[in-house]
């Protein structure tokens, strides 16, 4: 996994009541916890293995609104709204700085994209500009290629996941959150067809909402409880370079590579377009749903059949509240990344940016993204179980969001006015969830 994760000890005592059980230690279960906890309700935070110990501290550290799918643009707002005053408002470094980010264009045909892109971003008045072949040459002197032009973002910025999740659960427990880790959620408790609390592995927790922010393993969960959500996993490599001297202080983004400068001076690298599908049992029981996206974006990932697949097919669907389950026999998900990608990432960064050639990998690591058909995440409430809200799907999206996306879950789990339209993440907008799984 990514070195240097700062460590979070969780609570010994498990509570007997919260208001809300939030069901996930990544950002956005943590960020809803502190939001809640900030409001003077009570909550438990509840995670099976470590906080940040999956996604949450493997993505790349990329806090942008550019690009962003249109239902996401005003969520990435508050996002970075939030972002902006995360510091003081944990008292401990996140890392976040406002240091711009730009996709550079290949051809006529990227500008033409981005350009369609700002249609929809002008009503937000997002200060994101096309930029001419010779802004780019004049804004990235350390590049030899000639590029067709650019889309930047001066406001969009970049954090460190590894300190900015940890930090945040030390707040939230500050604020009154019980916070416990290494401690599997088995499943929810119904009273009369509504949630009256959750089931763990070290005892039972009497509440009134959950929120359920399991990244992948999401439609696991839900599944146990008859609801089929339609999700995937797939497989994200990345590395982080020692220092480097005299590179773009900016996030940057090509057709076949991403970089952006960490707080240790190093770089953190991936290959951009370049994720691993790994064929599993739900890949079949899903192909209909993710059918469309995936002829949309066949350039962009990689299919592969592995161990996974026998593995998956071995993992139960179902089990009772008694019974040790998936969540407690993987306490995380360690993917090893992928070495081939990595090389093609560094290859063809060197290529267009030779003062990568020399860089030295300081570590690497692989990740597991939920990703929902439409690549747009689910905030909402799930019909079939009054008192779930489901914060999951985030599609790489998820650390980014991670602020509002926290806050808007919170909100539908209390009751309270959203921060934004959570028409766009409405489960229903899947039909398969709307259907009892078998």
């Amino acid at each position: 996994m990514p070195a240097a994760v700062d460590p979070f000890q969780g609570d010994e005592a498990l509570p007997a009541h919260a208001a809300v059980v939030v069901i996930g230690g990544g950002v956005i279960g943590v960020m809803a916890a502190l939001t809640l906890a900030e409001r003077g309700i009570s909550v438990a935070l509840v995670e099976k293995g470590r906080i940040a110990g999956e996604q949450s501290s493997r993505n790349w550290g990329w806090c942008r609104k550019m690009g962003r799918d249109p239902a996401e643009l005003p969520l990435s707002l508050e996002s970075l709204r939030q972002w902006e005053g995360m510091e003081a408002r944990l008292e401990a470094p996140t890392g976040f700085r406002r240091a711009g980010v730009v996709y550079l264009h290949e051809t006529p045909q990227h500008t033409a994209a981005h350009e369609a892109w700002l249609e929809h971003a002008r009503q937000w008045q997002i200060d994101a500009r096309l930029l001419t072949p010779g802004q780019v040459a004049e804004m990235f002197p350390q590049t030899t290629r000639r590029w067709a032009g650019g889309l930047h973002t001066p406001s969009d910025g970049r954090a460190e996941p590894s300190l900015a999740v940890p930090a945040m659960a030390a707040a939230a427990r500050r604020a009154g959150a019980a916070i416990l880790t290494g401690c599997a959620v088995r499943g929810l408790d119904l009273t009369g067809g509504r949630i009256a609390g959750v089931v763990t592995e070290r005892g039972r927790i009497a509440c009134d909402g959950v929120i359920l922010a399991a990244g992948a393993w999401s439609r696991l969960f839900l599944g146990n409880h008859g609801v089929d959500f339609p999700q995937l996993k797939i497989l994200g490599s990345v590395l982080r370079t020692e220092k480097l001297e005299g590179l773009p202080e900016m996030a940057v983004g090509a057709s076949d590579w991403a970089f952006r400068k960490r707080r240790d001076g190093g770089y953190t690298v991936a290959q951009r377009g370049a994720s691993v599908a790994e064929i599993v049992p739900d890949s079949f029981r899903l192909m209909g749903d993710f059918l469309p996206s995936l002829r949309k974006q066949w350039h962009e990932l990689r299919l592969r059949v592995g161990g996974r697949f026998l593995e998956e097919w071995r993992m139960p669907r179902r089990w009772s509240m008694d019974e040790v389950t998936p969540f407690e026999r993987v306490r995380v998900l360690d993917p090893a990344p992928v070495p081939g990608i990595l090389a093609e990432a560094q290859a063809n960064l060197a290529r267009d940016f030779p003062a990568f050639k020399a860089m030295r990998v300081a570590d690497s690591w692989g990740g597991l993204i939920d990703a929902t058909p439409d690549a747009v995440p689910v905030i909402g409430p799930v019909a079939a179980l009054p008192g779930l809200i489901l914060a999951s799907g985030f599609s790489g999206h998820g650390f980014g969001l991670g602020p509002g996306a926290g806050r808007l879950a919170a909100e539908l789990a209390i009751g309270a006015a959203p921060v934004v339209d959570p028409a766009p993440f409405r489960l229903e907008r899947f039909a398969r969830a709307t259907r009892r799984a078998a």
